[in-house]
């Protein structure tokens, strides 16, 4: 492919990188706002990003399989068509049930979007350049995350939330108009069999999962978890007999694969619920509006935009596991800090403990990616990358679903008042206490895979 394709096709992958985070961090923000429309608990309130996680974790495996088989591009292209429907509905949404529903729908663009980017993105660039092309993907979705909160803030203050699904539109409609202009399209399993059997086990075995983990404390969460467990014997039993699975769990014998999966597990399982908590103690407790909020919350996000992009080209000179493990050892820094927060915590505290997590997230995030993409071969390019975006995506859903069932355990199936912010607070401590035992665990999983990438040299 010619230099002028390469740099349309990372203008498109780049457009998506950057629109999916936004979508995500924007509706934190709002989070509070469509829960005052709406007349609803802070528990269903959380389904509105945990639907879209759940899909996205659920078919990024299945479509990164089938992109190898029937097209990146063709699947990249379906997948922003869906998500520019699914926008429209979302923002025309007449209640919660209906917005969560929609949302479903756009988790399953956004798996088709995301795992095809980054496969295409290193389908087409050589290995010299791939930390680089990476950092600056990685960088955009920082870029998406900066402006959610900013830029999400504003709109729903002045405009409401529904705008926030309206600008989305244009977006999808420019990467739509880029890919289909480009002629060639990337299957380097062309005429192998697609995996039903284990593309439905996967994504029944992820339901259960991630919805079981969701409702907790309730009685009903633990049959769904042995269902998971279950069914999860049963994907590998079909993937181990299969000679054309929808995941080739061999993968997981090269060792740097497996512990920079892991590692990027442990890291957003860890780090993703923090603008959720953020955002509702700014608002509840402080009494800030989005706007603010969002200005504030924007630092984390903006870090990570500047320090990606110089870790990603860090990356193809020096040690990527070593630089990710340093990443996340500064992230836990950070969320140690944040269990000490109080209502009368000064806003500039709050800042330099985001300051501090978005340098750990930039230095841990590109040369993770870059390590797990270069230690497989290129026919494998497309379900690395679905396992690079479902570690993150299941890490997501464990986040909303670890603030979610501290919330229930403390704070109840109650609106947020003036009555009950006390215990806001304590989920709040409690929540971030969790999340920075998590990630100083992920330093040793760091450590483990630096090792392994030793000894397979």
């Amino acid at each position: 492919m010619g230099k002028s394709l390469r740099v349309y096709v990372l203008l498109a992958a780049t457009l998506t990188s950057f629109l999916t985070p936004f979508m995500g961090s924007s509706i934190n923000v709002a989070l509070p706002v469509i829960g005052r429309e709406f007349q609803i608990d802070a528990i269903l309130q959380t389904w509105i990003p945990t639907a879209y996680l759940l899909t996205a974790a659920m078919f990024a495996v299945p479509f990164g399989r089938l992109s190898e088989i029937k097209g990146m591009k063709k699947v990249f292209i379906y997948g922003n068509i869906i998500f520019f429907i699914s926008s429209l509905f979302c923002a025309l949404s007449p209640n919660a049930i209906s917005l969560i529903i929609f949302r479903l729908f756009q988790g399953i663009a956004y798996a088709m979007m995301f795992v095809t980017g980054l496969a295409i993105l290193t389908r087409v660039y050589p290995p010299m350049e791939r930390g680089k092309v990476i950092g600056i993907n990685t960088a955009a979705v920082y870029v998406g995350l900066s402006l959610g909160p900013v830029l999400g803030g504003a709109l729903t203050h002045y405009i409401g939330w529904r705008s926030l699904f309206i600008v989305t539109i244009p977006i999808t409609l420019l990467v739509i108009f880029i890919m289909s202009r480009i002629r060639e399209d990337w299957a380097d399993a062309k005429g192998e069999k697609f995996d039903l059997g284990g593309s439905i086990s996967y994504s029944a075995f992820l339901f259960l999962l991630i919805y079981g983990f969701s409702i907790l404390p309730d009685k009903t969460a633990y049959i769904l978890l042995i269902g998971s467990v279950l069914i999860a014997s049963l994907f590998i039993w079909i993937e181990l007999k299969n000679s054309s699975p929808v995941f080739n769990l061999r993968l997981f014998r090269n060792l740097t694969f497996t512990f920079s999966s892991l590692a990027a597990l442990i890291n957003y399982s860890a780090t993703f619920g923090v603008s959720l908590l953020l955002s509702y103690y700014l608002q509840y407790i402080k009494g800030l509006t989005p706007n603010i909020a969002g200005i504030i919350l924007v630092t984390q996000p903006v870090l990570m935009a500047l320090v990606a992009p110089v870790a990603g080209r860090a990356s193809d000179k020096f040690n990527p596991q070593k630089l990710a493990g340093l990443g996340m050892a500064v992230i836990s820094v950070a969320l140690f800090s944040l269990t000490f927060i109080k209502e009368t915590t000064p806003v500039w505290m709050i800042t330099v403990s985001l300051t501090i997590l978005g340098i750990g997230f930039g230095l841990f995030a590109s040369p993770n990616t870059n390590a797990i993409m270069s230690s497989v071969e290129k026919k494998y390019l497309g379900i690395a990358s679905a396992t690079v975006s479902t570690m993150r995506l299941i890490g997501q859903s464990f986040s909303i679903g670890i603030v979610t069932l501290i919330f229930a355990l403390i704070l109840g199936r109650v609106k947020i008042t003036p009555s009950n912010f006390d215990l806001l607070l304590k989920s709040t401590h409690i929540s971030f206490s969790v999340f920075a035992i998590l990630c100083f665990i992920g330093i040793f999983a760091a450590l483990a895979r630096s090792r392994s990438a030793t000894n397979e040299s």
